[in-house]
This record gives C-alpha cells, structure tokens and sequence, in this order.
C-alpha cells in the first residue's frame, strides 16, 4: 500500500514538472504584487459585474453613462506624475526619499509651537492606532462613549488650566480660535462696537488670521502696544492679549482687565496650557475668554498641525461659543451617559444664523493632548513646567555671565528675549550648530525652550552667545544658581486636574488599559461601514498613514528655514499639481485645515477679486437648499447676503427660480454656492447652464467639494464652470476623520482668482503654481500650509492609486450606492433620482411616513442599526425625516448586502408595528439601543424578547459590536449642562436625582 501511494506520488510530480516546463512565463507574472487599487476599491470585477447587472444594467461603465451628464464628462484623466500609480513598498521608499530632504534641526523658534515627547503608548495607541482615527463625529451618542470620554476630559482639562467653567472639544488652531473669540466679543456687543484691539505682543499669524476673519464681519483690527489702547471711542468690542506675549514677557493683565472691563470691554486671552501649571491662570487674573494650542501637550509639531486648539469662558456666553461641546447627560436607563451638547447650534441647522461653523474641530489631537495630561497628571506637567522654565532660567543665567550680549529683565516662563549687535550672525551660528532662532529685528532674537530640551542644547547655545569668547561654566553647573523669574503675585497656586482620572493612570500598563477600555466602547470603521452621505468614510490605508509619524515630518516646525524642508516643499508643489489635474483648476491653496475654512477661503478669494475690481458691492450669495450645509454659515461669515433657492420634485435645483434670482441682484451678486453632486445625490443635467447664469450676471461660482468623490476621473469643478472649490481631503482623499478631526481643505482656483489665494505673515505662501502676481486675501491658518503633516496621506493615496485608480474609485463608489439603492427599493422609498433612474455616489431613504403608520422616525431606525452592529447613516439632512447612506467605493459587496439585510430587517420590525403585531410605544425600535446592561438587568419588562433585541441578525452571534449605553436623553443634557468631568460620588448623586 506504502509502496503505491510512493509510485502514484511521483507520477503526479513528473505529471507537474512537465506542465511547469511547458508553461512559459508571462510578463505579467514579473510585475510587482503589492499594487494598491485593488486593495482599495473592494468591488472585484465579478462583483461589478454582478451588481451592474442587478441595477439594470450590462456594464459598469454603461451604469456610469447613464449617470453622469454627458454634457460635463471628461476624457480620461492622466496625472502629471504617478499616472499609472505606484505600489506600496514604491510609496513608502518615495516617502523615504523626500522624508531625508528635510533637515531636523533643534528648534529654539516658539511662536506657540513647541518641541513635546509623544509618549509611545499614546502615539501607538491613538495617533496610529484605527480604532481612535477612523471614527466618525460622535453624532450617535450610545456607540461613542470611549471618545466622549477622552473629550470631556480634553474640557476638564482646558477648565482646570484656565480657571474658566466652560470650555469646547477643540477648534482648529491658535489663530482662528482668536479670531472666534473676536467673534464672540462680536456677537456679545449686539455687533453695535466695532473695533477689536490686538496688543502687539500677539503672535504675527494670531494677528493676521483676526485681520482676515475681521473683514468678513465689518469689524476694524488695530494691532498696537498695549500702553497706546484708546476706549475713549466707545467703540471697542474686545481686546485680545497674549499670555506669555510672542517674545517671552509674562505680564500682570490685573489691573488691564479691570479697566477694560470699566469700559465694557471684553477681555480675551491667549496663552499657553504648560505655562498655566505655574503661572497664575487667565480666569483668576479677570480674562472673558481664554484661547490656545494644546500642541505641547504630546502632539508632534508636524510642520504647523493638525493640532487641538481651545477655547474656554464663562457659562454667561455658553450659546455663543464656537465649535462642538460635549457634555453629561442620561440615558433610557437613567445612568449617567455624554453627548454633544447644544447640537442646535450646529451650522446645518441654524444656517446662516449659526454661531460659527461648527465643523472646525481636532478630536484625535485634542484626545491625544487630554491623554499626555491623563499620563502626567498634575505633578507630571508641573514638573515638565518647571523644567522648562529651569532651562530657560539657566540660559539667561548664563547670557548675563557672559556678557555678550543683554538679557530682557521682563520676566518669562520659557522664551527669552536677547537684545545683541547682529541678530542675523547669532543665528546664522545657531544654525550652523543644527538649531534655529527667531529673529526679531536686526538687533534682537528669542530663544523658546521646551520639553525636548536639554541641558547639553543649553551650552551649545553658550558656544554660541560666545562669539568666539570662552565658556568657563556649564548649564548643569548654573543650575544651583538659578531661581524663578515668576514673580509671586502671578505664580499659581490653585490646584488643577483634581479629578481621579488625572490622578490614575501615570504607568503605561494602566493608561494602555484605560485607552482600550475607552476604545472598546466606540464603533470605527474598524467593526463596520459608516455609511454617512456627504461624510464619505473610505478606507484610510495603513502605508497611507506610516510617514506622519516619520520624525523627519513630524518633528518641524512651521516657520523652519525653507532649505530645511525641501521634502515638504517638492511634496507641496507635486500634490499641488496633482489636485489641479484632478479638478480642472490652475492653481492651488493648501493653508485651509478644514473643509469650513476652505468653504471660508473660497469666499473669501472671491470677495477679494471683487474688491480688487472695484466691485466690493458684490456681497449678494445665492445657496440652492441642495447645497452643503455648512455652506450658508461660512457666508455669512464671510458679510456676505444669503438668497436661497428651491429645489424641484425631483431634487434639482429650480434654474428659472435660480435664473430670476441671479438677474434679481445682478448689480450685488458675488457668488453662487453649489454641491456637485447635489446632496440630494443627484447629477444634476442643468449644473452647465447654472454656472453661466452665475457668470452672466456677474457672479462666481463656488463649488463645495463635499461630494468630489463622484467626480475624481468623470468631470471636474473646472470644466462643470467652477470658479473656486474647496476639497475634503478627509472624504474624497482618505485623510482619517479622528473622531470629528482633523481634516484639510485646500482650495483650487481659476487663473483669475489664483493671485487672490491666502499667503501668510512668517513664511510666504499662494498658489500652487505661484501666480504671475500676488494680491492675497489675507492668512486663512495659523500655520503656512495648513496642517501639513496630513498631507503625506492624501499624497499617498493619489499617488499610489493612479489615474486609473482614482477614476474606478468614483465608478464603483457610484455602483455601490446604485446596488443598495436597488436592494432597498422595494422596502423604502428612495427619495430623488437622475434622468435615467439611477443615483449618484450617495441617495436618500425616505421614511417620514413611518411616522403616520407606525409612530417611527429616522432617529428610531438610527438607534436600531447600532443593535445591527452599523452607525447609522446621515439623519434628517438635507431632508427630515430621512437617512442619506453613503457606502463609498472602499465597501465590499459583502458589507453592502449586511448593511442592506438590517435595513431590510429592521422594515420588517416596522411592519408588525403598523400590522398591530408590535406595539406602537414600545417596542424594539422604540427600546434600541440595547446596551448588555439593559439585557442582563435582573428584571424584563419589555413585549419583545432579549434575545431579540441583541440578536436580531444571525451574523451577531459571531461578532458583535455592544453599545455602552441605552438612548442617551439629549433634551435633559442641555436643560443641565454640565461639560467638565463629575466627581465620581457627584455623578452617583445626580444618577439618584434622575431615578427620583
């Protein structure tokens, strides 16, 4: 028997052999495997054939045809470079090559970036970890528990730092929360005062950013020194001071603050979160509001961002404040649970009566900033402070021994301030020795230090203060000699972070647990598709993601000498080009670090060209209600007049009403904002004729980019008319969400508005090409590039996909929406559709008339999905009662049908409703979600089974995704706003009030 199995073995090796040798070797067989489009875009070819066909149609390129507008489709595209893409391991070693182009020096710069250690556990853990960064915005409460948590911390924290009660999730960066405080003192006047003061101990970008909002709401900027304030006018809104100012002076504002306050004028501070653990905090010293940077707080400086800015004030000015704001409610069950509160707020909800545009938040970078301070606890920053502090101490111990030079005698925390006969020669010596200076003026430079700072960077630095001269001491001998140069009236004495969760977890194992433990309580696109329309939840690629951690990007900072970033610089200009290829424009802005502060800058260029040709009449915007929503907001921030327009039954814009409107304000008419796609997704036949309506009557048209997913590689912004669109690199090219940030916003342009494009007040910037000319509108950012160090993920992933890549994105992502929107047809009533029957990228469920049948709405079904194991989709927007579902071309055919089945499913459950089989006020609709807390309770109550509610698919007893939470009770949350972290035995009590 051995024997025979031995011979029939060898015949079927020879059998082998001989077919292997026969068999020639292909050309394509040679090729690289590791190719990045079929990772990305989950349709196989089979499955698009599959799906075409079950939507009615023979091909997937027949579906495409029938879908986009003949009149504004495109030839193929082909990028400038990478046109058939690279691989993966190709990415990374290009990654490499331009990663060694930039130098890392020491930097000594400040200007409110600052050196900081990222502890491991949090950069390994949250920044790289996606269970943290592909989250949605924690719209749907009961599955976002983890992140509410970290963010209410994120609060505490900037309450606590400041000594202010009240404080959002995050805004964008330093300047432009400035410039939302000046806003806020805008709105607290009744707009009756005018005039913002600005000291000049500001930082330069702060300035510039609060000059450029300023335009847009009439408000004159005057930057002075703070002796030459005048409120003799009666005209003055706010002032805004900086504390510790640019140049490293801590000042006592006491005595300021009270007469400003005499004046009626509010007070508004900028400062710095480390110095706050040993300088006497705003909120004790009289300041209105309080804003800032918690970058030092374990966030690399990457070049200028992404980075969690803040801004806290007093529970007075609670429903003026910016931005989203999480705070402590109940659930079902009546325990303790977080939301986002004051959603009434939100831009698409308010228009353009909206407080600011909310979408201005960095959840991933404010979670990581209220980690290092969980990791450090009080003691821990208190320590980084006074080392810090130390370090500047003994370097201006040691100017004074030298003699060299002379040392500013204002006290300072961290900077400090040298007057010396060559500034430039100073820091050309610096800079020889790896480490960068700012230079003041021709006479004087400032020296920051930080938390990477050592004591070995301090006698560098001696050598060369120098001049030649010998150093006869060192730093560590100084050390002894040094004393604080905070004096005691404005050194802090009242405690901070008190709260246990700042005082627990100071050893990685625990803070490793304490983050899985809040991980585990929220849905990312690691368990499940997040079919959000208008949001796009694509896949962000891991080798995406590797090169933002890179020291070499990560660790610059934004005003570094522009020979130390030739990497950052080729990859600016190469993406620039990319994008403008892509859209159809000539050139490119990449300083916006938002989709909102693209929406913004876009107008703003616009209002800018108009100005520039004599037409600053020209205020009148026209916003179709299919339009973006955050899009009336931005108007109206930008002074602009807001005309709607209607849509038709079938969710087109109305052309002859939008006709009548343009002729109506011909003589005024700035602009016409339009989402391409609609958000009612739909392409639109009309959308060429529009755009030369606008043009006719003198307008320009603003295209929002929420939708450039259905348009990479079809058509494009610039050839559909377009004048100026914003993209979403965190939608259409894959930067991760973070939990509701970080994003990026870069805008393209037409020639004509490409001198208009923002440049900035440290480090020139504009288009990308530069223009012939220059005329910039102002400075949109904090930093020069926007949040640069994101910038490498949406490269990535052009580069890697290619230009056939790119186009089969945007078909199979309008093949998923078709397929599901076909599978759902005959359960729900799908909302609008082209000419041809067929939806674009994204499409509307509608389900207002479950309300009359069976007492259902949208948020009901919402809830219920999350028993499915899926974030619900978009919910009543653009349309009440409705859900816009969004797959995007990342989603398997698999995961489409799953997300179909619960939907499907959950009909099902609405129909024994209206058949009386289920009851109308309670059932399991009415009861989702279904927390394990509710199911393993000790009594039942409920008409339905448990199993039912937690198994209603069989593909849950495998996997399983469990709320944390019952339905969480919005309405209690904003009727007792509480935003800072309870104590533990106060929670319990207000726990008890509630079951009373």
């Amino acid at each position: 028997m051995d024997r025979a199995r031995k011979l029939a073995g060898r015949a079927i090796l020879r059998h082998l052999h001989r077919h292997q040798q026969a068999r020639p070797v292909s050309v394509s067989s040679l090729r690289p495997t590791d190719t990045f489009p079929r990772r990305h875009n989950s349709a196989a070819p089979a499955d698009q054939a599959l799906m075409s066909s079950s939507v009615g149609f023979p091909s997937l390129d027949a579906l495409i045809d029938a879908t986009v507008p003949r009149s504004i489709r495109t030839g193929p595209m082909s990028l400038p470079i990478f046109d058939s893409g690279l691989t993966e391991s190709q990415m990374l070693a290009h990654m490499q090559r331009l990663a060694s182009k930039n130098k890392v020096f020491k930097s000594f710069i400040g200007m409110g970036y600052h050196g900081t250690f990222v502890p491991a556990v949090i950069l390994r853990n949250v920044m790289e970890n996606p269970g943290w960064y592909t989250q949605y915005t924690p719209y749907q409460a009961e599955i976002a528990q983890g992140r509410l948590e970290s963010l209410l911390n994120f609060q505490t924290m900037i309450s606590d730092m400041t000594a202010l009660p009240m404080s959002n999730a995050s805004l964008l960066d330093e300047g432009t929360a400035a410039a939302e405080a000046m806003a806020m003192c805008n709105n607290i006047q009744k707009s009756r005062r005018k005039t913002f003061l600005i000291a000049s101990n500001c930082h330069p970008q702060t300035i510039d950013v609060c000059r450029t909002r300023a335009d847009g709401f009439g408000l004159t900027v005057v930057a002075k020194d703070l002796k030459d304030f005048d409120y003799s006018g009666n005209d003055v809104c706010g002032v805004l001071v900086q504390y510790p100012g640019t140049a490293g002076e801590v000042l006592d504002y006491a005595e300021f603050v009270k007469d400003a306050h005499a004046h009626g004028v509010k007070v508004v501070m900028a400062t710095d979160l480390l110095a706050l653990a040993v300088l006497k905090p705003p909120g004790e010293l009289g300041a209105d509001i309080v804003v800032g940077s918690a970058q030092r707080f374990g966030v690399p400086m990457g070049y200028g961002g992404p980075h969690a800015a803040f801004l806290a004030t007093s529970q007075e000015y609670k429903r003026m404040m910016p931005g989203r704001i999480i705070g402590v409610s109940m659930d079902s069950t009546g325990k303790p649970a977080l939301r986002m509160a004051m959603q009434t707020r939100e831009q698409h909800i308010r228009r353009d009566k909206a407080t600011s545009n909310i979408c201005t938040a960095q959840a991933l970078l404010a979670n990581m900033a209220a980690m290092y301070a969980v990791y450090h606890g009080p003691e821990g920053l208190k320590a980084i402070a006074d080392r810090v502090h130390g370090l500047a101490g003994t370097f201006a111990l040691g100017l004074k021994k030298l003699g060299t030079v002379t040392v500013q005698e204002l006290p300072f925390f961290d900077t400090v301030k040298v007057n010396c006969d060559d500034a430039q020669a100073i820091a050309d010596a610096a800079y020889k020795n790896e480490m960068n200076l700012r230079i003041l003026d021709s006479n004087t430079v400032t020296v920051s230090f930080d938390e990477t700072t050592t004591l070995e960077d301090v006698d560098k630095l001696f050598n060369v203060f120098a001049c030649g001269k010998p150093v006869n001491f060192s730093a560590e001998s100084l050390a002894p000699e040094v004393h604080s140069a905070i004096p005691s009236g404005l050194v802090r004495e009242s405690p901070y972070l008190t709260h246990q969760i700042f005082n627990s977890y100071h050893t990685e194992h625990e803070l490793l647990r304490y983050l899985h433990r809040l991980q585990a309580k929220d849905l990312s696109l690691c368990h499940s598709m997040i079919p959000l329309g208008s949001c796009t939840m694509k896949l962000n690629a891991t080798v995406e993601m590797m090169p933002v951690t890179w020291p070499s990007f990560s660790d610059i900072h934004p005003f570094a000498p522009l020979e130390q970033t030739q990497g950052y610089q080729e990859m600016f200009n190469n993406l620039g080009e990319l994008l403008c290829t892509i859209t159809g424009f000539d050139s490119m802005s990449l300083q916006p670090n938002a989709g909102a502060a693209g929406e913004y800058a876009g107008l703003m260029v616009i209002r800018a060209y108009h100005i520039a040709r004599g037409d600053s009449h020209r205020n009148v915007c026209i916003i179709p209600v299919s339009a973006h929503g955050t899009n009336p907001a931005s108007a109206a921030m930008c002074g602009m007049k807001i005309v709607p327009v209607g849509t038709d039954a079938k969710g087109n814009i109305n052309i002859e009403e939008l006709r009548k409107a343009a002729e109506a304000h011909k003589d005024n008419l700035s602009a016409l904002m339009v989402t391409y796609p609609s958000t009612h997704g739909v392409y639109e036949e009309g959308i060429d004729e529009i755009c030369k309506i606008i043009h006719d009557n003198g307008g320009q048209v603003y295209m929002d980019g929420a939708n450039m997913n259905a348009q990479v590689g079809l058509t494009s912004p610039g050839s559909i008319g377009a004048d100026v669109c914003h993209l979403n690199l965190h939608k259409t090219f894959c930067i991760p969400h973070g939990g509701g940030g970080p994003g990026m916003g870069p805008i393209g342009v037409k020639k004509h508005l490409a001198p208009f494009l923002p440049s900035h007040p440290v480090v020139a910037t504009g288009g990308i090409p530069a223009p012939e000319e220059a005329q910039p509108l102002g400075t949109i950012s904090a930093a020069p590039w926007g949040s640069a160090l994101i910038l490498p993920i949406s490269y990535s992933y052009i580069a890697m996909m290619g230009s056939k890549g790119l186009t089969d994105a945007s078909k199979i992502a309008i093949l998923n929406a078709n397929y599901m929107a076909k599978r759902l047809e005959n359960h729900y009533p799908i909302l609008f559709r082209g000419v041809n029957g067929t939806v674009a990228h994204e499409f509307i469920v509608d389900l207002r008339g479950f309300k009359t049948t069976a007492g259902i709405e949208a948020e009901d079904i919402a809830k219920r999905l999350i028993d499915y194991g899926f974030h619900g989709p978009t919910m009543s927007w653009p349309v009440p009662g409705t859900l816009m579902i969004e797959p995007t071309e990342s989603e398997s055919k698999a995961e489409l049908d799953r997300f179909c089945d619960a939907l499907i499913s959950i009909r099902e459950e609405i129909a024994e409703i209206e058949s009386g089989k289920a009851d109308i006020n309670n059932n399991v609709l009415k009861g989702a979600p279904h927390p394990p807390s509710l199911l393993m309770s000790d009594s039942w109550t409920k008409p339905y089974s448990r199993e039912y509610a937690a198994f209603p698919a069989a593909w849950l007893r495998g996997s399983k995704f469990w709320p944390t939470t019952g339905r969480v009770d919005n309405v209690y949350g904003d009727r007792n706003l509480i935003c800072t972290l309870l104590p533990v035995s106060q929670m319990a009590e207000e726990q008890a009030a509630a079951n009373a």
